[in-house]
């Protein structure tokens, strides 16, 4: 027996001196605010997709000298304001340094006072209502607003199709598509044209009505910034009537759900976005490269992306938000979430969607937008234009 205990005990001390050898690796944390179901699950994932992949590349970050591990706290708004509440607590519970998110600037909104209370700052990828950062200062962004993206697209129509009437139509309480049309209407009457606006309440599956509206009131471009659901519908619809005024839309109909819905038909359908593919800077091309092979070789990805290698627009401003965090996290030299939103502002970084800087409301620096049109016949996107605000 007493030899027995002895061996027991070195075997145990060896254990102790093996486990005080190996250093256990620190750990930072990055929530994802994101929406994984709903109304806006489809962008939601792709964005998301962005960012696990900017991960697999980047799994590390050097913090005043010392080696992290960049975990992932992933969650589901649900495309929910009434969740959002929730779910922005879930990552602040999980001890997160800073948020990405969200697809959709409503669950954005919602989900503000949540992160201002526990002092842990947000990025927004592509949530481009201005009250996602108007009059705080711990949320951020790296998209372009929408007064900049509904100007933009009220001056390519009046360019590009010389409108004179234009028929919005946007989801009844939707801060997102409410918000992008009112700016667009705006800019167009500038422009001296004319509008017709209705909206539609939650839960709509039939837009004949509004299709067959928008040609009885003589509109020359139908613009309609609204979820990918609602898109995919709109478009069927807009297909059974015969509809040939082009149809103009917002960021959110970047997506191969759009693209699948319009293969096959004549609908013309002309969206603003935030990159395109194409770029022969090596940045962009490697970006491009590596997702596409990331998607092609993870079938969970390659069903998160809509079953197919297109690159959406918010995939990549994924991966930039990714690396702004890094570049926030290193620029502060901790993990204090405090210490990192003292650090945004004055991050800056080279990203695949071009040069990303934050102005004193936390926006970030953008001047210009593209512009893809729906190729038809193969179900891919033609880049259009560079489109600025005159």
């Amino acid at each position: 027996m007493k030899k027995t205990l002895v061996v027991l005990t070195a075997a145990l001390m060896a254990l102790a001196l093996t486990s005080c050898g190996k250093e256990k690796q620190s750990v930072v944390k990055i929530g994802v605010y994101e929406p994984a179901s709903g109304d806006n699950g489809a962008g939601g994932k792709q964005e998301t997709l962005g960012v696990q992949y900017a991960n697999t590349v980047t799994p590390t970050v050097e913090i005043a000298g010392k080696t992290y591990k960049v975990q992932l706290e992933i969650v589901d708004n649900e495309s929910l304001n009434d969740k959002a509440v929730t779910a922005a607590s879930e990552l602040i519970n999980k001890g997160v340094s800073i948020v990405l998110g969200s697809y959709g600037s409503g669950v954005s909104i919602a989900a503000s006072d949540t992160f201002k209370d526990a002092n842990v700052p947000a990025v927004g990828i592509t949530c481009t209502n201005p009250q996602v950062t108007a009059g705080n200062s711990h949320y951020f962004r790296i998209c372009f607003l929408d007064p900049f993206q509904g100007t933009v697209l009220a001056n390519f129509a009046v360019d590009n199709f010389k409108s004179k009437r234009a028929y919005c139509l946007a989801k009844l309480g939707d801060d997102y598509s409410v918000g992008l049309c009112n700016y667009f209407i705006e800019a167009f009457k500038k422009l001296g044209g004319e509008i017709v606006f209705e909206t539609f309440p939650d839960g709509t599956s039939d837009f004949s009505a509004y299709v067959a509206n928008a040609k009885n009131n003589n509109a020359d471009v139908f613009f309609s910034p609204v979820s990918i659901e609602a898109a995919a519908l709109i478009i069927e619809q807009a297909n059974t009537q015969g509809m040939t005024m082009p149809i103009l839309a917002g960021d959110t109909w970047d997506s191969n759900v759009v693209l699948a819905a319009a293969k096959g038909t004549n609908v013309k359908i002309y969206v603003t976005t935030f990159f395109v593919e194409g770029s022969k800077d090596k940045i962009v091309t490697d970006f491009v490269d590596g997702f596409r092979n990331y998607i092609n070789t993870n079938a969970t990805a390659k069903t998160n992306n809509g079953g197919d290698d297109e690159i959406a627009a918010v995939s990549a401003m994924g991966f930039d938000a990714y690396y702004t965090a890094l570049a926030a996290l290193k620029l502060a030299g901790s993990t204090k979430p405090a210490d990192v939103m003292a650090a945004l502002p004055k991050t800056t970084l080279t990203g695949v969607s071009g040069a990303i800087a934050f102005d004193s409301t936390g926006d970030a620096k953008r001047d210009v937008a593209y512009v893809k049109q729906v190729n038809n016949a193969t179900g891919k996107w033609n880049f259009i234009a560079v489109q600025k605000v005159k």
